[in-house]
């Protein structure tokens, strides 16, 4: 049994510390190539008419406010068709119509597309509205987002190269403050956004459409065969198509389209559940069409560790099991050949912690120079909230890799622009939560196992080992309680009828 845990042990840090070494190299691109801004072939002498695509299903809470902002581009009102593509099945329909009535009567040419029929989500609905969209170029916008009034004519003008298809924008968050969740959540998508998105396009890998927030050449969308809805990541399956196809894509650091994130835990795992099990589910589509490709072996393994990527959140997981408390019968082999413990400890704490730190902190260095020193004091709950989602996220990629199907769940959004108290006042009334599951439940299991193993060392002096184990607990705390108070107060407040329907 000792030679079953150390081979296992072994094998998993093997892969944990593959996926680290992966962050380094990414790391190193960013800095050999972020100075290499793209710059528009030419530009435009008259500029092409851009259809607006803003999929929606319940956001009564933020349609006002986005076509608010849309109405506000710095953009020839002749040269605009706005689409509200709407599955909604609440108060959201109401609004919309109401708002693009306004927008008609304003002059601008704007349509409401209301589906009855939620057939392929998202993926559907753009497919959908793809159909009747005017423009040769199409700015697809969640509706949690705000674009800055000048977004369009900052991008618009590298389409004059006709092998681009899609230019991507960075995301800012307009909630950033908002709590300690959604402080963790902005340094999650700034290192995605600034350093791998950054990497991966200005060094020739292959890099994907973000979701929203970009630009798409509709003839770019149709060659590579348009929106499918087999998996719950529409967009970096149609990216991934489309560059197979020859097509060029761009990422514009510097460029910054505003959105909110998500307040709750509940909310950020579902999307997090969703993000994950579709990368996995784009991972067994297209990762043998790449590798059969002409792209060259550093875009294949590139790809390769971008699109399996997630299942670190299986070997996290499978760690869980294989850190036990350090008793003489299961540390004897590494006593008798004179091996420190720490030989174990120090591969996690290397590539699952110093790895991630210094790709955080790189990332908030360039993206907010004036605060990035305040801002890495986060950082250790960060570390410890990667692994908090190991339960959730895992039983993403398992049910990826089972074909489990499930629908888009959509992340829940409230309009929320800053952390006054009115804003968190207007959170709690929301009738948007995220769906309920007994993940918090064992996620507190494993707070509790993983308090006695960190108790456990610190009583017997491994005070290293105790440090180092520190995050386990700390990251499944935060994960099940907040979930579990979420929950509570959610149950607490339903009228007692409801609460039985349920």
């Amino acid at each position: 049994m000792d030679w079953l845990w150390i081979t296992l042990y072994f094998l998993v840090l093997i892969g944990l510390s593959g996926y680290g070494f992966h962050r380094l190299m990414i790391l190193s691109l960013y800095l050999k190539h972020s100075r290499n801004r793209p710059e528009p072939k030419a530009r435009f002498e008259e500029l092409p008419l851009v259809t607006i695509q803003l999929p929606c299903f319940n956001e009564m809470h933020v349609m006002e406010r986005l076509l608010k902002s849309v109405s506000s581009l710095d953009y020839p009102q002749d040269k605009l068709q706005i689409q509200v593509l709407d599955d909604s099945t609440d108060e959201t329909t109401e609004i919309c119509k109401v708002e693009v009535a306004k927008l008609i009567e304003r002059g601008f040419d704007a349509e409401h597309v209301h589906r009855v029929d939620r057939t392929g989500y998202k993926a559907g609905a753009l497919e959908n509205g793809t159909e009747t969209a005017k423009g040769d170029y199409l700015f697809i916008l969640d509706s949690d987002f705000v674009p800055n009034p000048d977004v369009l004519h900052k991008t618009i003008h590298y389409f004059t190269d006709n092998n681009i298809g899609m230019i991507q924008t960075r995301w800012e968050h307009i909630n950033r403050t908002y709590n300690t969740l959604t402080r963790i959540q902005a340094m999650f998508l700034d290192g995605h956004l600034e350093l791998e998105q950054t990497a991966r396009n200005r060094s020739g890998r292959f890099f994907t459409f973000n979701g929203t927030a970009g630009i798409w050449r509709k003839s770019c969308i149709d060659d590579a065969g348009g929106w499918e809805h087999d998996t719950l990541t529409e967009d970096m399956d149609l990216s991934y198509r489309a560059q197979l196809k020859g097509w060029k894509f761009i990422f514009l650091n510097d460029v910054t389209t505003p959105a909110e994130l998500p307040v709750d835990m509940e909310g950020f795992k579902s999307q997090q559940h969703r993000w994950t099990k579709g990368s996995i589910q784009v991972c067994k589509k297209c990762l043998f069409d790449i590798w059969k490709s002409n792209a060259p072996l550093s875009c294949k393994l590139e790809a390769t560790a971008h699109l399996t990527s997630n299942f670190a959140y299986l070997l996290l997981f499978a760690l869980l099991f294989l850190i036990i408390p350090k008793q003489r019968s299961e540390m004897s082999w590494f006593e008798e050949h004179g091996i420190s413990e720490h030989l174990l400890n120090f591969p996690i704490f290397f590539f699952g912690s110093v790895s991630v730190a210094l790709f955080y902190i790189m990332s908030q260095k360039a993206l907010r120079p004036d605060t990035w020193l305040k801002d890495i004091l986060y950082l250790p709950l960060l570390l410890a909230l990667g692994i908090g989602m190991s339960v959730n996220n895992a039983k993403a990629v398992l049910e990826a890799l089972f074909n489990h199907q499930s629908g888009f769940v959509r992340t829940p959004k409230h309009g929320i622009n800053s952390s006054t108290k009115t804003e968190k006042s207007a959170f709690k009334k929301s009738r948007y939560k995220a769906i309920k599951s007994l993940t918090p439940f064992v996620e507190l299991a494993f707070a509790f196992f993983f308090t006695i193993i960190v108790a456990d060392n610190a009583l017997n002096g491994s005070w290293i080992a105790a440090t180092l184990l520190m995050p386990f607990p700390i990251g499944f705390y935060f994960t099940s309680l907040s979930s579990l108070g979420q929950q509570f107060t959610a149950f607490s407040k339903s009228p007692a009828k409801e609460r039985v329907g349920k």
